[in-house]
C-alpha cells in the first residue's frame, strides 16, 4: 500500500489526508500542537463562516491576482460543494443577508468532531506535538515528545499554513526551508495613535460607514480598540493599507453630499456644534467623537469632511494579530498538481501558498479547494499516473 504524509492538521491538510485516503493510501498526519484544526477552531467561536453563497465567478475574484492559479480548485470544490461536504457531516446551515453560510450552531466543534470521526474510520492517524523541521534525503524530519523522528513516504502534502495566529499553530517556521514570498499581514486592523479623548469609545462598533482606500471602498462594520481600529470593514482594504493607502471614512455613506449640506444649514440658534450634529443629521456618539479626533480644524463647510474624514493611521497592526497571511510559496514554484517543481512527491496546499482573500467565507473555502486537490494530485502520483504536467490541466 502506498503511503502518505500529511503536515499540518488544519482544513487543508485534513481535506488532503480524506482525499489520499479514499485512494487507498496509508495517510498520516502530523501536528505541532496538541490538537487539530485550533485555528478553525478560534474562527468558529464568533461564528464559522463556511463559505459564500454566491456565483463562481464573483467568488473568484475575490482572490484578484491569485485567481488564474485557484480557478480549477475552486471549480472543482466551490461554495456549492463547501455546503454539502459540511452537511455529509451532519452540519445544518443557513446563509445570512449578505450571502455568509454558517452551520445553524454557529460553532466550528460540532463539525470537527464529525470530520475526524470519519477520517479516523477511513484509517487516517493523526500524531500531535510532532513539529516538522526539515529533511533528511527523502525523509521528513521531526522533533516529538519522543525524540527525533522520521517518515520517508510515497508522497507528502505540506499544510501547515500561513504566519498569522502563532499560539495556534500558523507560526510560518517553515518558510526557512523554502524560498517562498515574504509574509505580509492580510485581514489586518491598522494602528491608531489615538488622542486621550478616545479612550471612552474603545470597545465601540462603528457601523453604518464607507471605508475607502486604494480605490476600493467597504461598507462593513468596525470596532475602535485601544489598538487602533478593526474588523470586518478595515479588513477588506486591507490590502492597500497595508501599502500605505490614504484612509478615509463616510459617517453618512447614505446620504448624498448636496443633501447632507442641506440638512446641516438648518441649523437651531444656541445649538452646540454636538447637539446639531446630533438633531440635524442623528450623528451618533462614536462618528462625533471620530469627526473630533481627525476633522479639526473643522471648517464651515463640514459636509465634505463628514464624507471623507481622513483617517490618520501608524501601518496595520502586527502579524501575528491579522486573520491571515499573503505570502508563502509561489504558483510559479509549483506544478498543476501543487508540487514543488524541485521537490517531486511533495505538494503543498492552504495558506502555504502565495494568495490571500477576504474574509468572509473565501479563505476556507480555498483552503478546503487547494487540500483536496493537492491531495488528490498527491495519491495521483503515488499511483504513478499523475494526471498533470506543465501543459496540461485536470
Amino acid at each position: 500500500m502506498a503511503t502518505g504524509l500529511v503536515i499540518g492538521g488544519g482544513p487543508a491538510g485534513l481535506m488532503a489526508a480524506e482525499a489520499m485516503a479514499r485512494a487507498g493510501l496509508s495517510v498520516i498526519v502530523t501536528d505541532a500542537k496538541p490538537s487539530l484544526g485550533r485555528k478553525v477552531l478560534m474562527a468558529g467561536k464568533s461564528g464559522l463562516n463556511l463559505t459564500k453563497d454566491e456565483d463562481p465567478a464573483t467568488f473568484l475574484a475575490a482572490f484578484e491576482d491569485a485567481a488564474p492559479a485557484l480557478a480549477p480548485m475552486l471549480a472543482a470544490f466551490g461554495p456549492a460543494e463547501v455546503q454539502g461536504w459540511a452537511e455529509d457531516l451532519g452540519q445544518s446551515l443557513f446563509t445570512g443577508s449578505t450571502g455568509r453560510v454558517f452551520p445553524k450552531v454557529m460553532k466550528a466543534s460540532p463539525l470537527l468532531r464529525s470530520w475526524l470521526r470519519r477520517l479516523a474510520e477511513t484509517g487516517v492517524e493523526v500524531r500531535t506535538r510532532w513539529r516538522w523541521t526539515g529533511w533528511d534525503g527523502a525523509a521528513a524530519v521531526f522533533e516529538t515528545p519522543d525524540g527525533t523522528q522520521r517518515i520517508a513516504p510515497d508522497v507528502t502534502v505540506l499544510a501547515m499554513g500561513g504566519a498569522s495566529w502563532a499560539r495556534l499553530g500558523s507560526d510560518g517556521a517553515w518558510a526557512d526551508h523554502f524560498d517562498s514570498a515574504p509574509f505580509q499581514p492580510a485581514n489586518v486592523g491598522i494602528a491608531v495613535g489615538w488622542s486621550d479623548k478616545m479612550a471612552d469609545q474603545f470597545g465601540q462598533p462603528l457601523k453604518a460607514v464607507a471605508l475607502s482606500a486604494g480605490g476600493r471602498t467597504s461598507r462593513g462594520e468596525c470596532v475602535i480598540s485601544a489598538r487602533g481600529l478593526e474588523g470586518a470593514g478595515v479588513y477588506a482594504v486591507s490590502r492597500a493599507l497595508r501599502a500605505g493607502a490614504t484612509l478615509t471614512l463616510d459617517l453618512m455613506p447614505d446620504v448624498p453630499l448636496e443633501k447632507l449640506r442641506e440638512k446641516l444649514a438648518r441649523r437651531r440658534r444656541g445649538d452646540s456644534l454636538s447637539s446639531h450634529l446630533r438633531r440635524a443629521i442623528r450623528l451618533d456618539p462614536v462618528k462625533r467623537a471620530l469627526l473630533m479626533e481627525f476633522g479639526r480644524p473643522l471648517p464651515d463647510d463640514l459636509a465634505p469632511v463628514l464624507k471623507a474624514l481622513p483617517v490618520r493611521y501608524d501601518g496595520t497592526l502586527p502579524m501575528d494579530q491579522a486573520i491571515s497571511t499573503a505570502g508563502g510559496l509561489r504558483f510559479a514554484d509549483l506544478d498543476q498538481g501543487l508540487m514543488l517543481r524541485d521537490r517531486p512527491g511533495v505538494f503543498a496546499a492552504g495558506e502555504m501558498l502565495d494568495w490571500e482573500a477576504p474574509t468572509g467565507g473565501y479563505l476556507l473555502t480555498a483552503c478546503l479547494a487547494t487540500g483536496l486537490w493537492a491531495g488528490r494530485a498527491a495519491a495521483d502520483y503515488a499511483a504513478a499516473t499523475p494526471p498533470f504536467s506543465d501543459s496540461t490541466a485536470r
